[in-house]
């Protein structure tokens, strides 16, 4: 049996995900099955406010995917396909994959990397609708598959150091295929965006910093501690009120104004009528019936918006 490529430890509310395949730190495709039964695992457990994701390698937090798999699944193609081919290709791989048993015998076929492809792409959708909040602690380079999951979590926190994180896929004669372009795009704007990727820039985390392709640089040796307190903190919001704003945010927000807005009317409304919206608002009446002052707004409770921990809205136990 080979062993793990993604190691997990529990504390309270947080899984710690360490990504690990010696020598060189690859993603593979067995590291995005361990990957996906790990989002499966949050979507089905509401205890589970935050995962960090986090490198093994004492350099990088996660390469590219290993080329070696690429390019067997590019011979294994056969012959050169149109990306209209290759979009109608993807379609009826999608449909079948649905059918009983349908996956299975995809991966015995040559369009197996196909499959493989929208595996990872529905992993990282998965990540951006779930009602945890993932942080990547960059504890080294991420380039390709690697800056792509990065770019799937929620927050990114860089190493500082003599680190990269960028697509350099073009410099083999392809492009990004995991949804760097896409997030790329959303993040810097799509002139920035493309320069990077027809440049196959690396950037370095000052760089990555001015961009905002990264949320925060700080040294080595605290990266992924500052990751855990961060994600510690966030892991106590409640989950529909998390899912929610990622929703308007990643698809919102990229959507028309008036779509956009509709998404998050939904979402509001949703989220108003969930138990921890009713624990939340009772508490703020409670605290001003109290006071006599707007809760949030008084010295002791201001320090607590301030810094993120102005109450705890999860489950109970």
């Amino acid at each position: 049996m080979s062993p793990s490529q993604v190691g997990t430890r529990r504390e309270g509310r947080v899984i710690v995900a360490t990504l690990q395949n010696p020598p060189h730190g690859l993603m593979t495709n067995a590291m995005v099955s361990e990957l996906d039964a790990l989002v499966s695992e949050v979507e089905r457990d509401e205890g589970i406010g935050a995962v960090v994701l986090h490198g093994a390698h004492p350099e990088r937090f996660l390469a590219h995917y290993d080329v070696a798999e690429l390019l067997a699944a590019a011979r294994a193609a056969g012959v050169r396909v149109t990306a209209r081919q290759a979009g109608a290709a993807l379609h009826a791989v999608r449909a079948v994959a649905r059918v009983p048993g349908g996956a299975d015998a995809i991966a015995r076929t040559p369009a197996a990397g196909l499959l493989a492809l929208e595996r990872f792409h529905d992993l990282l959708l998965r990540m951006n609708r779930a009602g945890a909040t993932f942080v990547a602690a960059l504890d080294g380079s991420a380039l390709g598959g690697g800056c792509e999951l990065a770019l799937a979590c929620d927050l990114r926190y860089m190493a500082d150091g003599d680190f990269v994180i960028g697509q350099p896929e073009i410099l083999l004669g392809i492009m990004p295929g995991g949804g760097g372009t896409q997030r790329l795009a959303r993040l810097l704007g799509s002139g920035r965006a493309l320069e990077l990727v027809l440049e196959g820039t690396a950037l370095s985390p000052a760089q990555a910093l001015e961009l905002g392709l990264v949320t925060r640089v700080v040294p080595a040796a605290q990266v992924l501690d500052e990751a855990l307190e961060t994600a510690h903190r966030l892991a106590r919001r409640p989950r529909i009120a998390v899912a929610a704003a990622k929703r308007a945010v990643y698809e919102g927000g990229s959507a028309g104004l008036a779509q956009g807005m509709h998404i998050e009317r939904a979402a509001f409304m949703a989220t108003m009528t969930s138990p921890a919206a009713a624990r939340g608002l009772q508490a703020y009446l409670d605290g001003l019936e109290a006071t006599g002052e707007l809760p949030g707004y008084d010295a002791t409770a201001r320090e607590h918006l301030l810094d993120g921990t102005y109450t705890d809205l999860t489950e109970p136990g």
